[in-house]
């Protein structure tokens, strides 16, 4: 093994592991703040560091700061204590690893070697998915029984109930995709995605499938336990559901591996329904071929976004009321010299590409790069749809919940089968 393949390995691991943490700032900052533009007020805007809040990014650090010492409590009721801290590491750590088959990249080609961007390469690809995530629910059943509380129990025993409900339809629908892919591999799901239906509508997994996409993503909402399918917390009737009686860093991981799981389960809608990696009208292949005009693109299109977004800043970043040497500009003109040190950078980098290394393996890493990018573009945006959902739609009944699983859902999903065979045989 070269010291290549070393790097590359670590690379991978290292993407799977951090960047699905690296989100759950991103996830609750997004929370945050999209919550305070639907209910129409300021979101977090007030701790701060030497007068820098970035945005309301450093109440993240505040509120870690604020659980990493606050006072670990285990009440004397709970019998089980193994249990009870077991639960919130299957929580977190299921979320974590069900993010390792996916895709955030075509394979990488460096000389005669081929390298799959996955941070555990394997071809289970959505099997490997389906089974991990639905382990998650023994973390939340496990700490509802453990707590010996009786919201505690009833959040636990809805858990399990709603992911029974919920899992059948996802796994329908995910059927559905199978007949179309033929191939349960994600890199080859995500592959398939880079072709053109008609030559020119780009043959997503939502265009070729759109009612499996609204199961799938119904069902995606019911396992990740978010609005408007929390019933396992429910803090209007159940105070907090399974986690009531955690504190803490163990709270903590119950509430990072709710944000993992969504950047995990908005990475797998966008690998099975949005392309994954893939760059509408531009697969893997034309990125290759036309690297360099693409280069000298990027080098004209990132000046232009660092303006704009220099702009908005100065825009938007100062106090509501006149205040004299307003702090929030000084702030402001901090990131706007840190965006143009990115953006000049960013432009060397793009000068040494297309002088001294375009060609060859230059190509493939560029390629990478940038389809690295579109992943974690697309992924993003899908995490806003679940905030989006979350403070848009009010919580259902739990029969209601019940309902929409087993009488809407799983017969559209046994009628999208149907369907599906039938034009596929037909076309075929």
């Amino acid at each position: 093994m070269t010291l290549l393949d070393i790097t590359l390995i670590i690379v991978r691991v290292a993407f799977g592991a951090f960047v699905p943490l690296s989100f759950i700032a991103v996830c609750v900052w997004m929370e945050r703040r999209g919550a305070a533009f639907f209910q129409d007020r300021s979101g977090p805007n007030r701790a701060n560091i030497c007068g820098f809040r970035a945005g309301g990014l450093v109440q993240n650090l505040a509120d870690a700061v604020k659980l990493i010492f606050k006072e670990d409590v285990i009440a004397n009721h709970i019998k089980h204590k193994f249990y009870f801290v077991l639960a919130p590491l299957i929580t977190f750590m299921t979320a974590v690893v069900s993010f390792a088959a996916i895709p955030f990249a075509d394979t990488l080609v460096l000389g005669s070697k081929e390298y799959i961007m996955q941070a555990v390469p394997m071809d289970l690809g959505i099997l490997w998915f389906l089974a991990i995530a639905g382990f998650a629910v023994y973390g939340i059943i496990l700490a509802g029984w453990a707590s010996h509380n009786k919201y505690g129990m009833l959040g636990g025993l809805r858990a399990a109930a709603q992911v029974i409900s919920y899992e059948i339809p996802m796994g329908l629908a995910i059927i559905s995709l199978l007949v179309c892919y033929e191939t349960v591999n994600l890199s080859e799901m995500a592959r398939f995605q880079g072709q053109l239906l008609f030559g020119f509508i780009p043959m997503w997994g939502i265009i070729i499938q759109p009612l499996g996409f609204i199961i799938f993503i119904v069902a995606a909402f019911a396992e990740a336990n978010r609005t408007p399918f929390d019933l396992a917390e429910g803090e209007s009737e159940l105070v907090a559901g399974f986690h009531v009686e955690y504190s803490a860093m163990k709270f903590a991981l119950f509430f990072m591996g709710e944000y993992v799981a969504m950047f995990t389960s908005s990475a797998i809608i966008v690998t099975l329904y949005f392309g994954g990696y893939q760059i509408p009208w531009f697969p893997t292949e034309t990125l290759l071929k036309y690297a360099v005009p693409i280069s000298l693109l990027l080098m004209v299109l990132v000046p232009v976004f660092g303006k704009i977004f220099t702009g908005w800043i100065r825009k938007n970043n100062v106090s509501h009321y006149d205040r004299p040497n307003d702090p929030r500009v000084r702030e402001g003109e901090v990131y706007i010299k840190l965006v143009w040190a990115i953006v000049i950078l960013t432009e060397i980098c793009f000068f040494f590409y297309l002088v001294f290394a375009s060609g060859g393996a230059a190509d493939n890493l560029l390629v990478a790069f940038l389809q690295i990018c579109t992943f974690l573009v697309k992924t993003a945006f899908m995490c806003f749809v679940y905030v989006w959902v979350r403070w848009t739609i009010p919580r259902f009944r739990y029969d209601q919940l019940q309902k929409l699983g087993w009488q809407t859902l799983l017969p559209l999903s046994l009628l999208n089968i149907i369907v599906t065979s039938a034009i596929v045989v037909a076309l075929s």
